[in-house]
């Protein structure tokens, strides 16, 4: 475990242009057997406009998710989710790779993000980006 800490001590934010998935730092489950959901709201998280270059858009990240094997450590997601204050992307796009980022590094039994940004232009948006580790065969 105390491998882990200072690996959590040593996280460094860099603003880039990038997302910054090798933030995230999963830790040991303590309930691998049992089912549970954890939810994680981050009202703070700002990206930039690609159409208003400079401009940045405001939204709040929901993200649910029943673990398997890992959590994640909430220094790491929050810088995680930090490093996108200087990235240009759009509202689809950021939510798709958040939950990417996210199972690549926690491999969970599920998952859900949503970013809900805030209004602009008199228009609010919500995007939903869904994961389930169990896949149902097509048409079926």
């Amino acid at each position: 475990m105390d491998k882990l800490f200072k690996k959590i001590q040593a996280l460094n934010l860099e603003y880039t242009d990038k997302p910054q998935p090798q933030l995230l730092v999963a830790m040991p489950n303590p309930y691998p057997d049992q089912d549970y959901q954890v939810q994680v709201v981050s009202p703070e998280f700002t990206a930039l406009c690609p159409v208003n270059p400079g401009q940045p858009d405001f939204a709040t990240v929901t993200i649910k998710y029943v673990p398997d094997k890992h959590i994640i450590e909430f220094k790491s997601l929050k810088l995680y989710l930090t490093s996108y204050r200087t990235v240009t992307i759009f509202y689809e796009a950021s939510t798709n790779r958040i939950l990417q980022d996210l199972v690549k590094a926690l491999k969970p039994k599920s998952m859900e993000v949503v970013t809900d940004w805030n209004v602009r232009g008199g228009i609010s948006t919500k995007v939903v980006s869904l994961y389930n580790k169990i896949k149902r065969p097509k048409g079926g």
